[in-house]
């Protein structure tokens, strides 16, 4: 794929409806369509958004281990957070209205970051987060009671 810009890691989302699912990420969140690849009758077979250097792919279910939260009584086994530079506030916004439900109003962390939660109409959690407060690890293990131990290479 010539051109085309691969991320190391990837989330792959499943969706009942992927189409309007597309749809909705690009309305509710900012994603725009990077790749989208349609079947001969025009059924998404498989499709990768972008927000900023984010990627996300979105499919269908297609097996019985691959499925939406909402066939599965809207449990989930992993959630996606996307780091925003600005605006964070007006993203919660954006969302909300656009039909997320809102499980955690935007919020500034002990750790310098301001974060919401949202749930999309099929179910998937995601984490939106922006600093706000540039902080030190002494300094947010202070605030937040814990101690961090940062590995490096």
């Amino acid at each position: 794929m010539s051109g085309y810009k691969r991320n190391s890691l990837t989330s792959a989302l499943c969706y009942r409806d992927p189409k309007a699912a597309l749809d909705w990420l690009e309305k509710a969140y900012g994603f725009e369509p990077a790749m989208i690849l349609t079947d001969k009758d025009g059924n998404v077979a498989h499709s990768e958004m972008r927000y900023g250097e984010c990627l996300i792919m979105v499919g269908s279910e297609w097996s019985e281990d691959h499925k939406s939260p909402a066939s599965i009584g809207g449990k989930n086994t992993q959630t996606v957070h996307v780091h925003i530079e600005s605006g964070i506030d007006a993203h919660c916004e954006r969302a909300r209205k656009a039909g997320a439900v809102i499980v955690q109003e935007p919020e500034t962390q002990f750790y310098g970051d301001r974060t919401y939660r949202a749930k999309d109409p099929e179910g998937h959690i995601w984490t939106f987060g922006q600093t706000v407060q540039e902080l030190s690890p002494e300094e947010w293990d202070k605030a937040g009671g814990l101690t961090t131990t940062l590995y490096r290479p």
